[in-house]
């Protein structure tokens, strides 16, 4: 089906490009942040088992997941602030132009911690040499991008993360939604400063109530770097942060 995003161009909703990690039960779900797995079990007492192949009459689970350490989550300045902000109340469009671009994290020697880090720069950024300023979302590719990514167990393992100038970069060029295959956007272990998201949302001096950060997607390797129409997809959760779905579309002329 066509969807018409002007009077010239249009995308193609049957073939979009699904980004997002499932949620899968059990150690092979990709995880961060020492979370518990991921647990989806049949509801069970009084004489009911929500499980058909066990007999009963509908599967019927419950699902135990934490957002932010079970796979692709969408998150809002609720996930730093004193002040509760829900990303069900802040993201309300669904829809933006986006740029995908690949960027080979650096290392450098971290004197805070004594340990080398792997870090995304200004300058990693401005090698892409792709203008994002003309977009509202930015969707990061971190190399090398295997598709271990999908079962990576992040835990006590000092992910890459943003430079503060990175950061302050990517808000000077209007980026309001950030889409990054990595747990977060700072450093694993930092003392609980949070710089690049503080950076962000311009916490807590004026927070950016419309903006987010999206974490844990795979951008597959058959993805060019270039522009794309992005959607959304997130739960109508109360949280700072939900699972969502990202799909990229290719743009099509006419």
């Amino acid at each position: 089906m066509k969807l018409w995003l002007d009077k010239n161009t249009f995308i193609d909703t049957a073939n979009g490009i699904d980004i997002s990690i499932p949620l899968v039960e059990g150690p092979n779900n990709v995880n961060a942040w020492y979370c518990d797995p991921v647990k989806i079990e049949p509801v069970v007492g009084e004489g009911f088992i929500g499980a058909v192949k066990q007999g009963g009459a509908v599967n019927f689970n419950n699902v135990m997941l934490n957002p932010h350490g079970n796979g692709t989550h969408t998150e809002c300045v609720g996930h730093i602030s004193k002040e509760f902000y829900s990303i069900n109340d802040v993201l309300k469009q669904f829809h933006f132009d986006a740029h995908v671009i690949t960027v080979q994290p650096k290392k450098v020697f971290n004197e805070q911690y004594q340990e080398d880090d792997l870090v995304i720069d200004k300058a990693s950024i401005l090698e892409c040499e792709l203008d994002i300023s003309h977009v509202d979302a930015l969707v990061i590719r971190t190399l090398t991008n295997s598709t271990e990514k999908k079962t990576h167990q992040y835990s006590n393992t000092n992910p890459p993360y943003f430079t503060a100038c990175a950061m302050q970069y990517i808000v000077d060029s209007g980026i309001k939604h950030l889409l990054v295959d990595l747990p977060s956007v700072d450093r694993e272990v930092d003392g609980g400063e949070l710089n690049a998201h503080r950076i962000f949302w311009n916490y807590p001096t004026n927070p950016s109530l419309t903006k987010t950060i999206t974490e844990l997607i795979y951008v597959p390797n058959t993805v060019s770097d270039g522009n794309y129409h992005l959607e959304f997809q997130i739960i109508s959760i109360m949280n700072d942060a939900s699972p969502s779905k990202i799909m990229l579309y290719n743009k099509v002329a006419e």
